[in-house]
């Protein structure tokens, strides 16, 4: 059963992360989202975390950079290996973190986080599960071949 649970929230969640990340990258999908979604990245770069530093980005790369980790992200968590499915499962967790401090900096509604903070909670669901319920390892017999017996005439 936990199988199949998260053989669905890597699927449902990869095709979510693949769509958000083609809508960020592509403004052919609708024209006014993308000049919203523009925006929004513009206001995403001023409370940007490392701004701290010293380093505020490009809008317009910020934007980009981030639909490329998303639709990467996505992929890999919908039909990577193992090890790759962890790892983009840990990159859009740092992501979902990094939306929601972003969203609270701006000092943003509750109902304007819910959609990170509901991925959060279904990509961390996913860590859980494979906590609790490790997968069985498969053991493939290496195919041996019969061996001819000993008093067999070649």
């Amino acid at each position: 059963m936990a199988l199949w649970l998260t053989v669905a929230l890597r699927g449902l969640l990869g095709g979510f992360f693949v769509l958000t990340g083609t809508a960020k990258l592509s403004g052919r999908i609708s024209a006014p989202a993308s000049e919203q979604m523009r925006a929004l990245f513009e206001q995403f770069a001023e409370v940007f975390p490392l701004k701290v530093f010293g380093y505020q980005p490009d809008p317009l790369s910020y934007q980009e950079a981030v639909g490329w980790l998303e639709l990467l992200a996505g992929l890999l968590l919908a039909l990577g290996s193992p090890v790759l499915q962890e790892i983009s499962n840990l990159l859009l967790t740092l992501l979902m973190m990094g939306a929601i401090f972003t969203l609270a900096s701006l000092k943003e509604s509750l109902s304007t986080c819910i959609p990170a903070l509901v991925c959060l909670g279904l990509l961390l669901l996913l860590d859980l599960c494979r906590l609790l319920f490790p997968a069985e390892e498969v053991v493939t017999l290496a195919r041996q071949t019969p061996s001819a017996p000993k008093d067999f005439p070649r």
